[in-house]
Formats: C-alpha cells, structure tokens, sequence
C-alpha cells in the first residue's frame, strides 16, 4: 500500500514496503508495526508515530523533520546517518520511550537532546554525536560506541554495561551513578593521564 499525506493510521502492520527516498507530511501512526521495509533517504515531515515498533528496517538517512516520536522501539534495523535533532521533541517530556535493540546506527546524531531513559542494547553507535545532550538513566548495554563523541553530555545513572569503544573524558561529562563493566571502565583513566601497571 501507499502512504497519504494527512492520514491517520492505527493498528496497522506494514510489511515489506518499499519507500526509499519517498516523501510524506502530515501522517500519523499509532501502535503499527513496520516489517522488513526499506525507508532508506525517506523524509517524514511533522509527522507522528506513537507507540510504534520498526522490524529488520532500513531507515538509514531517513529524514524525521518537525516529525514527533514517543514510544518507539526499533529492531534489528539500519539508522545510519539519522539527524535525530531535526525531529519534534517537546521539552514538556524528559523521556520519549525511543528503544534500540540490535541496530546500526553509525553517524547518528543526537547533539543536545534530552532523551532520559534511552535505550541502546546490542547496537553499532560508531561515529554518533552525543554532545551536549542529556541521557541520564539511560541503558547504554553491550554497545560498541567506537568514534562517537561525548561533551558535557549528561550520563549520570546510565548503564554501559558490556558496552565498549567509548571514549568518555570523565572531566568534561556527567558520570555521576553511571554504571561501566570493570574491564572497559579502565579506558575512563585515559581521560585523566593515568598510566596503569601490573
């Protein structure tokens, strides 16, 4: 099926659709289900999505202009290139419920958003830009965070656990509670010139 601009749709699973480089404004969709569907290059301007969960997608330079996420949760899906600052977060919600679960999302940003509560588990967050931003509580877990960047970003209570590759300056970002396997929290000391010996 065909997107309309101006619709509104619910409880609908989408499957196999092929909408790379396709462009819609003004759509809505609530509790659908998006399966093995290529949005490649697709833009989605002030549009929502609530409640909605992507499956073995590819997103990847996907445009979410004006559009407003709450809820979402994507799945084994391609993200690379997203510039999640160009959607709609409203500053009345601290938490969107955004959940990534075995995706690439190499050369993302998410420069100065406030998504507590994020989740990132088994993901490929190479080369991301997080700074300024504030993830507090956020589940960071068996990530490889290789190039991404963090700059007065706020971390505190977050869990990194089995996550690796990141490269976090323990004077310039807020790690207060932050929760870091034993091993890979050892790179944290590089940031303060620490040399450590048997």
């Amino acid at each position: 099926m065909d997107f309309s601009d101006g619709e509104h749709y619910y409880d609908i699973r989408f499957e196999q659709l092929d909408m790379a480089n396709a462009c819609y404004r003004d759509m809505e969709f609530e509790d659908c289900v998006f399966s093995d569907c290529d949005f490649a290059a697709a833009s989605f301007q002030n549009c929502r999505f609530t409640q909605c969960r992507f499956e073995r997608c590819n997103l990847s330079l996907a445009v979410f202009a004006a559009s407003r996420l709450f809820g979402v949760t994507f799945i084994e899906s391609k993200l690379i290139g997203v510039d999640w600052t160009r959607a709609d977060w409203p500053d009345f919600h601290r938490d969107f419920e955004l959940a990534f679960q075995q995706c690439i999302l190499n050369d993302a940003s998410f420069y100065g958003l406030t998504m507590e509560q994020l989740v990132m588990a088994e993901c490929r967050v190479q080369e991301v830009d997080f700074r300024h931003g504030n993830f507090s509580g956020a589940s960071l877990t068996q990530c490889d965070f290789s190039g991404s960047l963090f700059v007065q970003t706020n971390l505190s209570r977050a869990d990194f656990s089995g996550s690796e590759g990141f490269n976090i300056n323990v004077l310039e970002n807020t790690l207060k509670g932050a929760i870091f396997s034993r091993f890979d929290a050892l790179s944290l000391l590089e940031s303060l010139g620490i040399e450590l010996v048997d």
